[in-house]
């Protein structure tokens, strides 16, 4: 056993990182040597010759020798060590592009003072810890295979003498309860049959057909009774059945044969079945007999809300009965409802981006037309918890068989090595701190449980209790155990909805040690991965190296557990867990901390009191890691708003306790968002994070427990309407002048694969051509000669939804140098599309992949899916809507934007569908940034630049910018009061501020202009700018809109010219709308309005008398087109005119007073 290992012996690091060690020495002849990535067993042998690296692969042979595969022509040599191998190869001209002459040292790690932090938890792994339970068995096993290739050696026996063996152990084994022809055939199969079966084992075969014959006899009578007994066993399940649910599929059928694998089978149908039954039972006799109806109520639930009537706010309720599949608007909370709309009739719901308590609902009314309603929430929580109501109810009354969409909850706690308290349901109802979900959802439980432990003192099955006794408490549900798996301390436990039970298969467990020497499970990971119907879900809680300086171990540990946790398909085992699944989850203790000096410890406390957490979240390890593209690369985290997890004194939330004496001196451990939840998803599928928060009241560890909860997209196993042999049902997958774009100096050819489960198998191409790009990388272009792919089905349904995973691979070595995932979600077909991916290869970027993709699918047209029932969209988009649209059953009138949105479809976030049943601007995407493409809220904040400032009063969502919905201002308050002829309006109190706005000289020019008259000027000098607001203080004033007559007031002769209080006029939207005002002076109310400004002004314009809201200062708006603008001229000189007359005749008026008083 060797007891060194050689200094270029570099073991499992990657491609890259070999290629970094190699090209930092500059040197020809350079090489290490490490572990090949495509075959077990095997080595690459890397080499620098000319800047370019060169991989040659070391393989092992049936009696383990080693030869290198060289060049054509060379002959083979083998080897019995490495190091021999590599002595040989120094020799010149032995075959490879040049001799090896410097070897590539190993990097010192930093494992010095890692010893004394993982040991001080956990030196040694839990005592006696249980085996993972029943249900997960037939899991996928871990990866230490090649160690059971070696006991087949042990039994060397002659083949009579085992026979012989086995015949006296039957003999001595008490067999008078067995049939006489039964135990003949077992011993006519020892004596006769069992060499013949020991034959077909050296040859290599791994059946053997005569015991199958024997056991196909045993079974005979059984295999009858079986098939008699579980259609009885099937039918009293289902009258048990307390989900009853009618989209429950039947059992598979197993084929009748009376075959051993159907034998297992059926016996293993008919143990499930009677353990489901007791189960049923039970549940039954516990709560009673109505049970059933009562465990799957949802009860209605009454959110108070505000909408709008002819501009003024109103206080309404809505009452959603998910039982009854109805919405119901009332009044009063108590009263009698007004009008209900079913499941049916609610078409869509539309939140705003802008405002986040702001809903639009779209509903069809009896003469099926689209009504628009918009109402204003409370707050954002109870616009979310009243969208998973209507989700819910329309999901429970739709008559599909299988689900689009699922919730899933994904809970992370460091227990602390300590028990937990008796009551952990906050932690399943996402109460707490950060974004939470509203006690109106608490009644929806969760389709996936996923709880993730650290530092987990208690065994399996004692957790697993307490866990289904706090969910059955929060759900009044009992949930199925889908898989449950340890690594020492860290345990992920999954568990389901009964109804879900037989929509999950393909279960694989598996677990990866990262502790010390990564032979330790104290740190590591355990992951669990199953099919949803067919949709794959990975599901990773690890626990990271701990320390504030160990940021750099970290990134380790990470890249580790992607490249050995063996999770998913196996089919895909050249692309890392990342690819693997259409969503996957990774929660745990990630351990990475706030990176800010230890004396300022005192000052984070106070900043965390204070809510500043986006200051300290731009010092956090993870945020800065991931931004440098050094961990979790392309992965996705909700904006924390919740205070740090770590390190709290136990049995309180108030203290930080962030000291801790050792004896090397006292550890700091600053308060840190140790634990996390991120998850990464294919593009383009629907996965919303809907809650990210922490709990408050569990307070047994010095971590807070974490919870996240997620709508994610699901796919059901589509059975294509059109059978296989159809003609004109095969569909085809084209990729057109694609090429790969390398960060690489490797010298060799490369080829792609496109996998995909709608694909039979793997589909290989011809090598690319390689060119030199630019800052030292390769480009290989592929143009016309990759493979048309063709898929399984070809249903646009079905092949919409589906992927290609693409991976680009060296012809040399099949190492692959990138992988990267392309969505079939087009936005057209028979069209070639440009397509992008970036290319990463063990969590590392490697590249880009560009070109176009043309797809071809049978006849049909995609399903609206149940995600697609709530949309986002911007407020700023909508365009003008009048009263008359809000009838109008056409969306395409109703809704018309009145801006362009340059939204490219990679801008587009892949929580956002592309495809819509309802048209575009019904659904409009959030707009980013492209260098925010991909980032978290969170990460984005972190970037920006200018300082984030508070909202403004008037941005209340109620009464400020609802610019989806005009306001429509009564009449009588567009006009001015209607008073009888010559009675004077009374005039307001001095002293009252106005935000009417006084008229220029410019404008007075203009509406003297107007009516083709100069106005006079007044004999005493310059007249006051004020005069047209001239009002008694008496009860005299101005006369009512439009008077002519005598009967006009006349100011009193003591005040020649006085200056008035101003009456305070509340301006329209139009009066001050920053695009139709031709100057920003102020103006004078209008005296009479004409009824065409009475029309205009109804259908346009906007009052602010009721409510507080402004105008958006130097935003144009939307609604005002060129239309609205030439009818805003007309309006304004009508009213210049008609001002320009009053100021005439109040002139005259005044002149002649003068004169009188001079005269007296």
């Amino acid at each position: 056993m060797s007891t060194m290992v050689p200094g270029w012996n570099h073991g499992n690091i990657t491609r890259s990182k070999a290629e970094e060690l190699l090209s930092r020495t500059g040197k020809d002849g350079s090489f290490l040597v490490r572990a090949s990535e495509s075959i077990p067993r095997a080595h690459a042998l890397c080499v620098l010759y000319r800047n370019c690296v060169y991989t040659y692969r070391i393989l092992p042979n049936d009696d383990d020798k080693l030869t290198v595969q060289a060049s054509e022509g060379v002959p083979m040599r083998f080897f019995t060590k490495l190091d021999q191998l590599i002595e040989f190869y120094k020799k010149e001209n032995m075959g490879l592009v040049t001799h090896l002459q410097y070897p590539v040292p190993l990097e010192e790690e930093d494992a010095v003072d890692e010893a004394e932090e993982d040991m001080e938890n956990t030196m040694s792994p839990p005592e006696l810890p249980p085996r993972n339970i029943p249900t997960t068995a037939g899991l996928c096993e871990a990866k230490e295979l090649p160690l059971a290739a070696e006991s087949p050696r042990a039994p060397e026996v002659s083949r009579p003498s085992l026979s012989e063996t086995l015949f006296q152990r039957l003999q001595n084994m008490d067999t008078s309860g067995l049939p006489e022809e039964h135990l003949k055939a077992i011993q006519d199969y020892l004596s006769n049959q069992l060499t013949l079966d020991s034959d077909f084992l050296k040859t290599g075969s791994s059946n053997l057909p005569h015991l199958k014959k024997l056991t196909s006899l045993l079974c005979k009578e059984l295999h009858g009774e079986v098939v008699r007994t579980l259609p009885s066993l099937e039918s009293l399940q289902k009258l048990f059945d307390q989900q009853l649910s009618p989209s429950l599929r039947p059992r598979p059928q197993v084929s009748s044969e009376a075959s051993p694998i159907n034998m297992v089978a059926k016996l293993s149908q008919l143990t499930s079945l009677l353990s489901s039954i007791e189960d049923k039972v039970k549940a039954l006799l516990h709560e009673g007999s109505e049970s059933p109806h009562r465990r799957s109520l949802i009860p209605p639930v009454t959110f108070e809300v505000k909408s709008e009537s002819l501009g003024i706010p109103q206080k309404m309720h809505l009452k959603v009965d998910v039982e009854s599949g109805k919405l119901i608007i009332k009044k009063s909370k108590d009263g009698s409802e007004d009008k209900f709309y079913s499941h049916k009739k609610i078409l869509q719901l539309i939140k705003s981006q802008k405002f986040l308590n702001k809903l639009v609902i779209l509903v069809e009314t009896e003469k099926e037309k689209t009504l628009r309603k918009e109402y204003v929430f409370a707050d954002s929580k109870k616009r979310e918890g009243f969208c998973q109501l209507l989700q819910q109810m329309k999901n429970k009354h739709s008559e599909r068989p299988e689900p689009d969409m699922i919730t899933i909850f994904i809970g992370t706690w460091n227990m602390g090595n300590a028990p937990p308290p008796k009551k952990i349901t906050s932690w399943f109802l996402s109460k707490g701190q950060g974004k939470t979900r509203d006690d109106s959802a608490d009644y929806i439980p969760h389709d996936i449980y996923v709880i993730g432990t650290q530092e987990d003192p208690l065994g399996e099955k004692e957790w697993l209790e307490i866990l289904r006794h706090s969910l059955q408490e929060v759900t009044s549900m009992t949930f199925k155990t889908v898989a449950i798996h340890t690594l020492w301390n860290i345990r992920i436990v999954v568990l389901a909805k009964p109804e879900h039970e037989n929509r999950i298969s393909h279960i694989c467990t598996d677990s990866v040690k990262t502790g010390i020497a990564n032979a330790l499970g104290n740190k590591g990971a355990v992951g669990v991965s199953f099919m949803f119907n067919g949709t794959s879900l990975g599901f990773v809680n690890s626990h990271l190296t701990s320390g504030s300086e160990k940021k750099l171990r970290r990134n380790q540990n990470y890249m580790n557990i992607l490249r050995f946790l063996a999770l998913g398909d196996k089919k895909l085992s050249s692309f890392n867990i990342t690819h693997r699944f259409t969503h996957l989850f990774w929660l745990g203790d990630l351990n990475y901390r706030v990176e800010l000096p230890t004396w300022e410890a005192e000052a984070i406390i106070q900043k965390i009191k204070q809510q500043q957490y986006v200051e300290l979240l731009s010092h956090d390890q993870l945020l800065m890691e991931r931004k440098a593209q050094k961990v979790f690369l392309h992965f996705e985290e909700e904006e924390i708003t919740f205070a740090p997890t770590y390190r709290f004194e136990r049995l309180t939330r108030d203290k930080y306790a962030y000291t801790k004496q050792k004896a090397t001196g006292i550890k700091y451990n600053l308060p840190s968002w140790c634990d996390r939840v991120l998850w990464k998803s294919y593009p383009l599928v629907h996965v919303v994070c809907q809650s990210y928060g922490s709990t408050s009241d569990i307070m047994t560890s010095d971590h807070s427990p974490v919870f996240a909860t997620f709508e994610a997209g699901v796919t059901s196993q589509f059975v294509s309407k059109n059978g296989p042999g159809t003609v004109g049902s095969q569909g085809q997958i084209e990729f057109l002048t694609c090429y790969a774009t390398l960060k690489t100096k490797s010298q060799t050819k490369f080829y792609l694969e496109f996998h995909s489960s709608c694909l039979e198998s793997f589909v290989k191409s011809q090598e690319g051509e390689n060119e030199e790009g630019s800052d030292g990388e390769l480009v290989v272009r592929f143009g016309e000669t990759l493979p048309k792919l063709k898929p399984i089905i070809s249903d646009p349904e079905y092949l919409l939804d589906q992927h290609i995973l693409i991976s680009i691979k060296s012809s040399d070595s099949d190492e692959s140098y990138g992988e990267g995932c392309v969505a079939l979600r087009l936005e057209a077909t028979e069209t070639q599309l440009p397509i992008y991916t970036p290319l990463t290869h063990h969590g590392e970027m490697t590249g880009h992949f560009r070109g176009e993709i043309k797809l071809q699918t049978s006849q049909g047209k995609k399903r609206e899916k149940l995600y697609d029932f709530v949309k986002t969209e911007r407020d700023e988009s909508i365009g003008a809507k009048c009263l008359k649209s809000l009838t109008s059953h056409d969306p395409m009138r109703q809704w018309e934007p009145s801006i362009s949105h340059e939204v490219s479809t990679s801008q587009v976030p892949s929580s956002q569908p592309v495809s819509s049943p309802l048209p575009s601007f019904l659904s409009l995407p959030r707009v980013s940034r492209p260098g925010d493409l991909g980032k978290s809220p969170t990460e984005a904040l972190l970037q920006e630049d200018a300082p984030l400032t508070k909202p403004e009063m008037f941005e209340n969502p109620l009464y400020g910018s609802m610019s989806c919905f005009p306001k429509l201002v009564p009449r009588k308050e567009q006009e001015s009061p209607k008073m009888p002829r010559k009675e004077a309006p009374p005039c307001p109190e001095p002293g009252i501020s106005s935000p009417s706005i006084l008229l220029t000289k410019a404008q007075e020019a203009e509406g003297s202009k107007g009516t083709g008259k100069q106005a006079p000027v007044s004999a005493f000098g310059p007249t006051p700018r004020v005069r047209s607001f001239t009002c008694s203080s008496s009860a005299e004033g101005r006369p009512s809109s439009g008077d002519k007559g005598p009967g006009k007031p006349k100011a009193p002769a003591s005040s020649p010219a006085p200056v008035p209080a101003k009456r305070p006029i509340k301006p329209s939207r139009s009066e001050v709308s920053p695009q139709t005002t031709p100057s920003p002076a102020p103006r004078p109310p209008l005296p009479v309005k004409s009824p065409a400004v009475l029309q205009l002004q109804y259908s346009k314009g906007r009052d602010y008398r009721d409510n507080t809201e402004l105008p958006h200062h130097g935003k144009p708006r939307p609604e005002e087109g060129l239309l609205g603008r030439t009818a805003m001229q007309v309006w304004w000189a009508t009213r210049a005119r008609v001002r320009a007359r009053a100021c005439v005749r109040v002139h005259a008026s005044v002149v002649v007073l003068g004169r009188a008083g001079l005269q007296a």
